[in-house]
């Protein structure tokens, strides 16, 4: 699943652990999701766009 979850936490100056511990996951969750490894669960992705107060549809995209 496409995202822009990095660009999203640069923007914000934030590392992968700042971004992880503000969403109660580990580091390699964020840096899996952010290259596209790992596709979040729907109560994650729903934490994401809330953290950023972003909808969903902003943030994934599946194209």
């Amino acid at each position: 699943m496409k995202n822009r979850l990095k660009a999203l936490r640069k923007q914000r100056a934030w590392s992968q652990e700042m971004l992880a511990s503000a969403l109660s996951v580990s580091r390699q969750t964020i840096n899996a999701i952010e290259n596209e490894r790992y596709d979040p669960s729907l109560p994650l992705a729903f934490a994401i766009a809330r953290l950023f107060s972003l909808p969903i549809e902003s943030i994934f995209s599946d194209e």
